[in-house]
């Protein structure tokens, strides 16, 4: 039996294990569908601390991954099927059928960006497509973008783009936002921002070149198509928590996201860390410092119950 498994190999959950591990704790890292999480789709990462000419975001988890195992953290590719958290020890059951008991858990899983499902919209994420503009709006200055979306996060990344960009061209598919009143009216007013009503896009163009450098619109009235020239496309229609293994045992908010006091779930011994219990943020940093916290709970935890 495990002393801490850890669910997820992202910012949150590399941190978490590199805490716990300093702490003798031996952590099982699971690494799930996508090792490394969400920064291994970025290109380059100018806003984590302590890297001021920015760094690739494989190269930055691997960096993590290393430093965890120089302390003793242990990692295992698998992916978890059910788990079982009503009792202790809690049980695990992972994809190739096995199950694994601990006496404690990080749930570390992510956040998984919501994309249109465009021919060539998963090829280009990361050389123009993407889901955060405070992770990459800085990289397109003075430069035509775009985004997708209708409710208040696409008002913010719009908002947020103009910093940066030449032109924000938003496309909705229907004539009116369904974001918040103010949030709306905010971009409404905002020169750098071309709404483009009842439109929809039909793939992401890049002209050979393996990156951005236009859109294929169609109008939904109409029917008629046409091309947008920009250099970056920024989906903003959301995301999915990766949670579906814990409904039912687990509190979650009306979007899937687990709900935890600082890191504890409702359910002694299970913690939650980065953008599993994060609609908020959603960055490297805030995962890594909720990784640091779990893993500090977690070892509080353990303390505990062998003082009884």
């Amino acid at each position: 039996m495990e002393d801490l498994i850890i669910l997820g190999s992202g910012a949150a959950g590399l941190t978490a294990a590199i805490y716990s591990a300093r702490a003798g704790l031996k952590p099982l890292l699971l690494d799930g569908i996508q090792p490394g999480g969400q920064l291994t789709t970025t290109t380059e990462v100018e806003n984590y601390p302590g890297f001021p000419d920015g760094v690739d975001g494989t190269d930055l988890m691997n960096r993590m991954r290393a430093q965890a195992e120089k302390f003793g953290a242990r990692f295992q590719f698998n992916v978890l099927a059910k788990a079982e958290l009503t009792s202790q020890p809690l049980a695990l059951t992972l994809d190739d059928g096995s199950v694994l008991k601990t006496r404690s858990l990080i749930i570390a899983t992510g956040a998984t960006a919501k994309y249109l499902g465009l021919p060539n919209e998963q090829k280009l994420i990361g050389r123009g497509v993407s889901a955060c503009a405070t992770c990459d709006g800085a990289f397109y200055r003075n430069v035509p973008v775009a985004v997708v979306g209708g409710g208040d996060t696409a008002m913010e990344e719009a908002s947020f783009l103009t910093r940066f960009a030449s032109t924000v061209h938003l496309i909705h598919r229907r004539d009116e936002f369904r974001a918040s009143k103010i949030m709306a009216q905010r971009v409404l007013k905002n020169p750098k921002i071309n709404v483009i009503w009842n439109t929809v896009i039909e793939d992401v163009l890049d002209v050979s070149k393996n990156e951005v450098t236009g859109l294929k619109l169609r109008n939904v009235k109409t029917n008629e198509t046409s091309s947008l020239d920009v250099k970056a496309f920024f989906a903003a229609i959301g995301h999915q928590p990766n949670t579906a293994p814990f409904v039912g045992q687990l509190e979650m908010d009306a979007k899937g996201y687990l709900i935890a006091n600082n890191t504890k779930t409702r359910i002694p011994g299970v913690f939650a860390a980065g953008d599993v219990q994060d609609s908020a943020y959603r960055q490297a940093v805030t995962a890594a410092g909720t990784g640091c916290m779990a893993a500090l709970e977690v070892e509080r935890f353990l303390e505990a119950q062998e003082a009884t």
